[in-house]
């Protein structure tokens, strides 16, 4: 990765001194910058932290970060178990994992009724904790635009032999590679590389959320 080179010489440290910091070895630091190899998803994180950026700017650039998505809050009405005649029906389809793909059991009779006009198309409940860097918590619901493609750094909801994930993407043709990014450092990103990509649905875009009442 050329960017941990450029920031490396921004901050006026050495290869030596990274490592030291990291914990790993200097051939380690220069097989990053190079593009031989990459850091896993914690060390990873220890870089964005250490350098003071985003792990979207670090993993795929400025023009790629995105920021978190917002909350769909509950009106008081609403908590109390009524609705508002000012709301808007979303459709339920089951749910979606945050963390192992899991079945999304799609229900055309289940509606989700709340004070919003976002522009989705569904919604998913959350299951897991992979995606609580992004605030997304497990039994959240999370609101979906149906779209066939997402920009990198979008979370999005991903089929996966006709199984449901909810994770971060970056695509990336000419390698012909797509990475789905968790936002909790105890999962480790899944990626797909050519014919493996065949598997791969996007389903549509995250553009809210809900989060549940705790």
């Amino acid at each position: 990765m050329n960017r941990i080179k450029q920031l490396r010489k921004e901050k006026g440290i050495s290869q030596v001194k990274l490592a030291e910091t990291l914990g790993v070895h200097q051939t380690a630091i220069s097989q990053w910058e190079t593009g031989r190899t990459n850091p896993d998803l914690d060390t990873a994180k220890k870089l964005a932290a250490y350098f003071s950026v985003t792990l979207d700017y670090l993993l795929a650039g400025e023009e790629f970060r995105n920021p978190t998505l917002p909350t769909v809050s509950p009106t008081d009405g609403e908590r109390a178990g009524f609705l508002s005649a000012n709301r808007r029906r979303y459709p339920m389809l089951g749910d979606i994992a945050c963390g192992e793909p899991i079945f999304a059991d799609e229900d055309r009779e289940s509606f989700v009724d709340v004070m919003s006009d976002i522009d989705a198309d569904f919604c998913l409940r959350a299951k897991g904790d992979s995606m609580v860097g992004a605030r997304i918590c497990d039994g959240d619901l999370v609101f979906i635009k149906q779209v066939p493609m997402v920009e990198n750094g979008d979370i999005a909801a991903v089929i996966i032999g006709g199984e449901a994930t909810l994770k971060r993407v970056y695509y990336y043709p000419e390698r012909n590679k797509l990475v789905l990014a968790p936002e909790n450092a105890r999962y480790e990103p899944f990626v797909y590389i050519g014919l493996e990509l065949e598997e791969v649905r996007i389903l549509g875009k995250a553009v809210a959320f809900q989060s549940s009442v705790r």
